[in-house]
């Protein structure tokens, strides 16, 4: 997927029309929409076309238990717009293509992920409608933020990095804890591949960082990081270490997630920070400050610090 264009005044049409929408009339509350059911997905692809020669996936996988519906809403909102248009802007990366998933608990949900085509138009805030909000989760201390990395890793196909060896983008978005491990029953019944034992996840990691450059954003207004959120970022700076990013300010994630790529493409972190305006700066520069470019090169073996 991803043939064809963004273009602004589609965007700035969209916008207009689902402002004068409630959340309620914006989202799917019914149920996992088919077209975004992983299970029995073979692969999802990101490839070059003549419209963009030089594709670059970037993947964003939002929780939406809860109270992180508010995450998703904000994309649809305001922050696909900002997202796509300020990459192309900025160029961290050449011809962004988008998927965006969402994300639940595999204990207790009935759809703890669901995925998205990769597009490159306003299709993609079309695509993020149908995404359930489920509001689920349950009392285990975390999300189910590994499935998002399994199924990258295993039913992706991504022409920037098996044309031009750059890995993708994926970033996780959430406020509860990481899991230690991805249960194989869970794949089998979410995603209907078989066949597997559990995977511990900093194994799992490392196999989906062969293809992606892999970020997690702590959600600080979340219900569970405003009571526990020394133990939430220990968890996840233990295994993907500087690349956990505390954002304040649910409203500036598109801001940060492209700042983000820009400095782990080789920008200074304060030269990011003060390219946005206001507060949006200040919230940049905190999720970013111990960020730093990436230190070994897009195709050599991945060291999270």
């Amino acid at each position: 997927m991803g043939s064809s264009s963004w273009s602004p005044k589609d965007w700035a049409s969209y916008s207009t029309a689902t402002a004068s929408k409630s959340t309620a009339d914006i989202f799917n509350r019914k149920g996992i929409d088919g077209d975004l059911n992983p299970k029995g997905i073979t692969v999802r692809e990101s490839r070059d076309s003549s419209a963009h020669p030089q594709s670059h996936a970037i993947i964003v996988a939002l929780d939406v238990t809860g109270s992180m519906g508010m995450l998703a809403e904000t994309l649809v909102r305001k922050g696909v717009g900002t997202l796509v248009e300020e990459i192309i802007a900025r160029k961290p990366v050449t011809d962004p293509h988008l998927m965006i998933m969402g994300v639940g608990d595999a204990e207790y949900d009935d759809a703890p992920l669901q995925v998205t085509q990769f597009q490159t138009d306003i299709l993609i805030a079309k695509q993020l409608e149908n995404i359930y909000i489920e509001h689920g989760g349950g009392g285990n201390n975390h999300e189910s933020y590994t499935l998002p990395w399994y199924f990258a890793a295993e039913h992706t196909v991504i022409d920037c990095y098996e044309k031009r060896k750059r890995r993708g983008y994926l970033f996780t978005v959430g406020d509860e804890e990481l899991p230690s491990k991805l249960k194989a029953a869970h794949v089998l019944e979410f995603l209907g591949d078989g066949q597997r034992d559990d995977m511990d996840t900093r194994d799992l990691l490392a196999l989906v960082s062969q293809r992606y450059e892999v970020f997690h954003l702590v959600v600080t207004e979340g219900s569970y990081a405003r009571s526990h959120l020394d133990r939430v970022m220990s968890s996840w700076t233990a295994v993907l270490g500087q690349r956990v990013l505390p954002l304040r300010d649910h409203t500036k994630l598109a801001e940060v997630i492209v700042s983000a790529i820009e400095v782990n493409e080789g920008r200074a972190v304060d030269a990011v920070a003060k390219s946005w305006d206001g507060d949006t700066s200040v919230v940049v520069r905190d999720a970013l400050t111990s960020l730093t470019p990436r230190a070994t090169p897009t195709t050599g073996v991945m060291r999270f610090r």
